[in-house]
């Protein structure tokens, strides 16, 4: 899955409930090397450092750099100072809740609206464009995304930014595959993280994939299936997938319109079968 002792670079971390916090532990349990990026350093003592779910120890043990994708400058530094790597991944997004998510789609915060789109869509290619370089043998990228066909209600400008996304992702593979390096994305479902904590409503989120997806889909537990679906993109088994979106969200994506009570999982069946 994940080729043991090479450098993976994952970028977006804030605390131990981020999604790349999930993504660089699998990738070192598989035997990678994980390097981290936090915004600044402000950002890490915030959220990481006041982590109590992790030892000191813990922390102590993880490779973290500060890069904010906003200066290019800082961008460069990082990828002049970490060396070969094998792979790169993206998680990072952000939009003003107060003005780009909410009730109302519309709003005239111009520059709140340019910081989201730079922030969430073009910072991948940017990390890119300076990562590539340093997988000379070939590599991956991996963005994360959300389901972004579809119009929710609250989430508003950040899904228009995750639609551009997508098609970053496919705009980069095309790029890149002179370059022996994939690029994809992975669109999770609803995931209960730090971030999500500012999207208006994420609760109703949550509510919906109950009500549409036909696996059980948990905001919490189920970081560990994208983490594993991302690690995944980042290995060799991957090594012809490249441009796509693959959905890790139960596959409420598929569904056309909310699960009828018959078709909804109800745990506990499984076993009183097995008794009978």
């Amino acid at each position: 899955m994940i080729e043991r002792g090479k450098t993976y670079v994952v970028m977006g971390l804030l605390d131990q409930d981020s999604i790349a916090y999930a993504v660089g532990s699998t990738i070192e349990k598989h035997g990678g090397k994980v390097i981290y990026t936090v915004q600044n350093e402000r950002m890490k003592k915030l959220f990481f450092d006041r982590s109590k779910a992790l030892s000191a120890a813990e922390k102590a043990r993880v490779d973290i750099r500060f890069c904010d994708i906003l200066i290019d400058e800082e961008v460069i530094n990082l990828f002049n100072d970490i060396g070969p790597i094998k792979g790169l991944v993206h998680s990072i997004a952000f939009a003003n809740p107060n003005t780009c998510l909410g009730e109302e789609f519309h709003t005239a915060a111009y520059l709140d609206l340019k910081q989201a789109f730079h922030i969430s869509c073009i910072s991948l290619a940017t990390v890119t464009h300076h990562a590539q370089p340093l997988m000379e043998e070939g590599g991956a990228v991996v963005g994360m995304t959300f389901e972004s066909r579809m119009a929710f209600p609250y989430y508003n400008w950040m899904s228009v930014n995750k639609a551009a996304l997508e098609a970053v992702v496919r705009a980069l593979a095309r790029r890149h595959g002179r370059d022996l390096i994939r690029v994809n994305a992975v669109s999770a479902g609803p995931l209960t993280t730090k971030a999500a904590k500012a999207i208006p409503h994420f609760a109703y989120l949550a509510r919906t994939w109950r009500k549409t997806s036909p696996l059980p889909w948990d905001p919490i537990e189920d970081k560990q299936a994208v983490a594993d679906a991302t690690a995944f993109l980042l290995g060799p088994h991957a090594q012809k997938i490249t441009g796509q979106v693959i959905h890790v969200d139960g596959g409420a994506s598929a569904m056309g319109g909310e699960l009828q009570p018959f078709e909804r999982y109800i745990a506990g069946e499984e076993e009183e079968e097995e008794s009978l």
